[in-house]
């Protein structure tokens, strides 16, 4: 709104002085009225607030009911081990919370603690805290910004906006200018304000205080940070699903087996207990431990590639990421301007050729103008001074020439320093002649339009002649030519070898054109992106002729069309914008409310986006993101917002991530997989043996035991198993709405679930019809068989016996089980043992309990099982090993 007010207009709205300010008495009654100037903290939970919200999640809620049906069992150390899953899962949870409180946090950390500000005439320092709209505050170079601010007086004032906007250069801003009324602008171009938080790079300025606090354009963005929602990753929303279904299920086997044990007449607190011990026996309770190892690992893994990953569910969120949205400045390019071009006189090439070849005097004029006339420095590493005048020394580098050597050949006695009015900046040097020094000559750099204006003559085989219109024309051409390559222009001339020689009548020398170039590894990302099914869409700050080069050149887009501005886009109704999103590639110079308002629309659309970004500006967008990936050099206020950084600011490393993240999910798919066929071959074992009206096959304390065996070990070892990566990245993403059973899961499921089920009806069975078979009386009437494997089963012996079998059998096929799932589309033989040593110590260790079971005395006695004969071993593991010769064949048939 101000930026469209002149000086006295915004003076009289503010009830201020452009000359004195305020007085004291006013400032502090608005800092009483208004409240400090500083971001507002969020409320904190407490911590028994922060426990308790990890607590609310449906498969929760079936592990407590399992700890209490445990303990209602006697089965203290099961209750133990679900009762540590639980609360390691909320407390990990606990440590991921708070991200709106930390960004809030970071951004207080960002003002600056104090600032110059004039009071009835009196320049005084102050805390940035106790400001007020209407103070009059004075700025330098190298002060932060404490508030958004009208200019009221600028003098060559250059500011830093590139963590708030995007742009890549300071800013040169102007207290005179006037924006146009009839149009909304973007913050970029508001060359009258500074903002909160920027910072002043060059020059000098006074201004009053328009907002404070909250109500400035980072206090904005700290709103939006604070009141976007957490929303929940793919995995904790189908997790959550399955949490439903099982505790539907749950409720549903305890009800039928109750009724069941009415009909049949049977004994009901006995069938109760069954009925329970089926509830847990439905319920994965190794699950959510197996996710949080499997992340947290995983975690553990990425960071040697460069990542750290804030929130452990973000790792396999990635895995499903569809559309990357990239800043452009520090992300896609280098963050540093180079010369790529460079003009001198009818010749043009590139900066890349230019090898060194500085023998003509043309190139060593114009090259000598560009580095004597610049205020930057390079010392060592450390970088001072504009970024355009830097790229101006790396390209002298390159040449061979040096700007200290240059300074100390051609002192500087006089300048005249750039500002927004001349567009120029000219330096006056000592010519050196035989050890002194002989008249002088001056070195003017700055637009090409305004140089060639200035210019009588241009430099031609190292002498100055008259320039002509054509060779004006072809300036020009030459200026169109590289601003259609979205080159940053700057021209240099030279003029006098006498003392007070000024800039006019100066001889042109030539022209370089500046980009920040692309990170070379960036192009190759967005190719394997693009063969993953992913897309690329670039979101900046910068003008849309320099976004469209940058992004034409790393294959994001292929066509104009295919970028909009964000004055563009404030013009698309919700309807509009939803039709065009999709073929949108690069969105120039937006605001942070705009870029929120894309990443939205991208999930609106069903995609799941991941957003970079280094600046406050993008924190919005990071947070509002399905995954925030923050630059490591970038700001706090991003890092606190984001789910991941990058250590090494590198593009190409979110393309590892990716592929870490699909392999994470498909492990946490397999052992989803695995460990609900398991759990369901035992449901459907005891359902389809009580329904029959025969005596149960297992008791609970062996479908504890099986739980323990194979939901923990078995199921982190396909949690943490290794993937063809390659092969993953060659899969377009899985989608939003994507269940865990799809692409063949259920049907898998159900195959091993009805297969489980069928081997431990066998083992529990083999007995009794041997014994009927033996005494002849193995009918093939069904009624007539059930009735005598009942009568066999109320044999104590028997059916001790049975229920051996059938415990042991269903342990160890399960086991079998997982060393199938490794892999569902290669046969075991194919697969490495080694690749997966904990599979390996899983499988030892599985079979040697379940062994001990049925050998060592005490827990026979414990179990109430029997002991086993080597035949019978041999017969049990020839029953249970069938789950892997389903495998082979599953595999065969695909083939």
């Amino acid at each position: 709104m101000f930026e469209k007010q002149n000086i006295q207009e915004t003076v009289n709205e503010l009830k201020s002085d452009a000359v004195k300010g305020l007085t004291d008495g006013e400032a502090f009654r608005r800092l009483q009225q208004n409240g400090r100037n500083e971001m507002k903290a969020a409320r904190k939970k407490t911590k028994i607030q922060l426990f308790l919200e990890q607590l609310k999640d449906p498969l929760i809620y079936i592990l407590l009911i399992a700890a209490v049906v445990s303990v209602f069992l006697g089965e203290l150390s099961d209750a133990v081990i679900i009762g540590t899953v639980v609360v390691v899962n909320a407390l990990v949870g606990m440590l991921q919370e708070g991200k709106a409180r930390k960004a809030l946090e970071a951004l207080k950390k960002l003002t600056s603690p104090q600032t110059i500000v004039i009071r009835e005439g009196i320049r005084q320092e102050i805390p940035a805290a106790e400001l007020v709209t209407g103070d009059l505050v004075d700025l330098e170079a190298g002060a932060q910004v404490p508030a958004d601010i009208r200019l009221t007086r600028s003098s060559n004032l250059q500011v830093e906006e590139s963590a708030l906007t995007g742009e890549s250069v300071p800013v040169e801003k102007d207290a005179l200018f006037l924006a146009d009324c009839r149009h909304e602008i973007p913050l970029a171009e508001r060359v009258n304000m500074v903002y909160m938080s920027t910072v002043v790079t060059h020059g000098h300025g006074e201004g009053i205080v328009t907002a404070t606090g909250m109500d400035t354009e980072i206090g904005r963005i700290a709103s939006m940070i604070t009141d976007a929602e957490e929303e929940m990753t793919p995995l904790q929303k189908r997790l959550g699903d399955m949490g439903k279904l099982l505790s539907i299920l749950s409720l549903g086997v305890c009800a039928a087996l109750f009724l069941l044990a009415v009909f049949q007449h049977r004994n009901i607190p006995e069938m109760l207990l069954v009925a329970i011990s089926l509830a847990v026996a439905a319920v994965p309770e190794g699950l959510p431990a197996v996710v949080t190892i499997c992340l947290a690992l995983s975690v553990t893994r990425m960071v040697k590639v460069h990542t750290i990953i804030r929130r452990l569910p973000s790792v396999e969120t990635l895995g499903a990421v569809s559309v990357v949205c990239s800043d452009k400045t520090g992300t896609l390019t280098q963050n540093r301007l180079t010369v790529e071009k460079c003009w001198w006189y009818d010749v043009l090439e590139d900066a890349a050729g230019s090898n060194g070849r500085g023998e003509s005097r043309c190139v060593q004029e114009m090259l000598r103008g560009m580095l004597l006339c610049n205020d930057a420095s390079l010392q060592g590493e450390q970088r001072i001074g504009d970024p355009t005048e830097l790229a101006l020394l790396d390209f002298g580098e390159k040449m061979g020439m040096h700007r200290e050597r240059l300074e100390k050949q051609y002192p500087r006695y006089d300048e005249k320093p750039f500002d927004s009015d001349r567009k120029m900046m000219t330096t006056y040097h000592r010519i050196p002649k035989n050890g002194g020094h002989k008249g002088s000559i001056a070195y003017t750099k700055g637009a090409p339009d305004v140089i060639v204006q200035h210019c009588t003559h241009i430099l031609q085989d190292g002498r100055s002649v008259p320039m002509t219109a054509g060779q004006r024309k072809r300036i020009s051409e030459v200026v169109e030519l590289m601003n259609s390559l979205a080159l940053r222009t700057l021209a240099a001339a030279q003029s006098g070898n006498t003392p007070g020689c000024g800039e006019e009548g100066m001889t042109f020398l030539g022209i370089v054109g500046m980009r920040d170039p692309a990170r070379p590894e960036a192009e190759e990302a967005v190719e394997i992106f693009r063969r993953a099914g992913v897309s690329t869409v670039m979101i900046t700050g910068d003008h849309v002729d320099t976004a469209y080069a940058i992004a034409r050149q790393l294959g994001i887009a292929g066509h104009r069309s295919q970028c909009i501005t964000g004055e563009e886009l404030n013009h698309l109704d919700d309807a509009s914008f939803a039709r065009r999103i999709r073929n949108i590639r690069v969105y120039a110079r937006v605001t942070p409310a705009q870029k929120v308002r894309i990443v939205k629309g991208l999930q609106q659309n069903g995609e799941i986006v991941a957003m970079t970004g280094d600046g406050v500006n993008d924190a919005p967008s990071l947070k509002a993101a399905d995954i925030g990936v923050a630059m490591g050099t970038g700001v706090d206020v991003a890092k606190q917002a984001a789910d991941m950084i990058l250590t090494d600011d590198n593009f190409a490393t979110i393309e590892k991530a990716i592929e870490e993240g699909r392999g994470v999910y498909e492990n946490i798919r397999k052992s989803v997989i695995f460990l609900l066929s398991s759990n369901l071959g035992e449901l459907m074992t005891m359902f389809a043996a009580v329904a029959l009206g025969l005596a149960s096959p297992l008791k609970s304390s062996h479908i504890l035991w099986i739980n323990l065996i194979t939901d923990s070990l078995p199921a982190l070892a396909l949690g943490v198993d290794k993937n063809d990566g390659k092969s993953l990245m060659r899969c377009p993403p899985r989608k939003a709405a994507e269940s865990l059973f799809a692409r063949g899961g259920m049907a898998c499921t159900l195959l091993y679930g009805a297969l489980i089920t069928g081997i431990g009806l066998a083992a529990f069975l083999v007995l009794p019809c041997g014994i009927l078979a033996g005494r002849g009386e193995l009918s093939w009437n069904l009624s007539d068989w059930v009735e005598g494997l009942r009568e066999l089963l109320s044999r104590e012996k028997i059916l001790a016996r049975s229920q051996t079998y059938a415990f042991t059998v269903l342990g160890m096929c399960q086991l079998y089980h997982a060393v199938g799932m490794r892999d569902m589309q290669k046969s075991v033989f194919a697969m490495r043992p080694w690749d997966n040593p904990l599979m390996v110590l899983a499988c030892v260790i599985g079979f040697a309990l379940q062994f001990a079971v049925t050998e060592v005395p005490f827990l026979i006695e414990a179990f109430g099982t029997s002991h086993l004969s080597g035949q019978e071993w041999l017969l049990l593991n020839v029953l249970a090993a069938f789950p892997l010769l389903a495998h082979e064949l599953v595999v065969m048939l695909r083939k």
